[in-house]
């Protein structure tokens, strides 16, 4: 499990010496749930988050232990470090909107004819309760050739969930290399 404390101070001047420190910043949030401000250790949220084996991930920030998913975060432009990170509370039963991350499996046939693999939307609205809510989204793209792509509406939704982008906007697709 997770654990961080909470900043008592939410200054921007605070802010720079945990970061100089090496901890994270974070704000828990929720409907029905106070606003948390946090600092995690930046190692260990990294570490956690990739080594997840669903979807949300436990934390415990001062007395309270949280069921949290990762919604948004902020890198650094230049050395691509994470700045800031927004977790959202998983309420069990309550249906929100999550970004679900999509991973793409496979090498295409169409990068055999002069041709580039692109990733358009790394992660996908969904909305849902958080135990219907998929860990990711993988994709199989060894059947794709060039000028061919995978939309929203060619992926196959969770039961009682909802893909909340448009249908016709494409995920991945192979374009000629210029």
């Amino acid at each position: 499990m997770l654990e961080g404390f909470i900043r008592e101070s939410i200054g921007k001047s605070n802010a720079k010496k945990l970061k100089r420190d090496g901890y994270l910043i974070a704000n828990i949030y929720a409907n029905g749930v106070k606003n948390i401000h946090a600092a995690f250790k930046s190692g260990e949220f990294i570490r956690t988050v990739r080594n997840k084996e669903t979807f949300a991930f436990p934390v415990k920030v001062g007395e309270s232990e949280l069921n949290v998913v990762v919604q948004e975060y902020q890198l650094h432009p230049v050395n691509g470090d994470i700045l800031h990170v927004d977790l959202r509370v998983a309420i069990p039963g309550q249906v929100t909107n999550y970004l679900v991350p999509v991973k793409t499996t496979g090498v295409a046939k169409g990068l055999k004819n002069k041709g580039v693999l692109i990733v358009s939307k790394r992660r996908l609205k969904v909305r849902g309760a958080i135990e219907n809510i998929p860990h990711n989204f993988t994709i199989d793209v060894t059947d794709l050739d060039r000028d061919e792509s995978i939309l929203v509406r060619d992926l196959e939704t969770p039961e009682n969930c909802k893909l909340m982008d448009r249908p016709d906007v494409a995920i991945c697709g192979v374009i000629k290399a210029k």
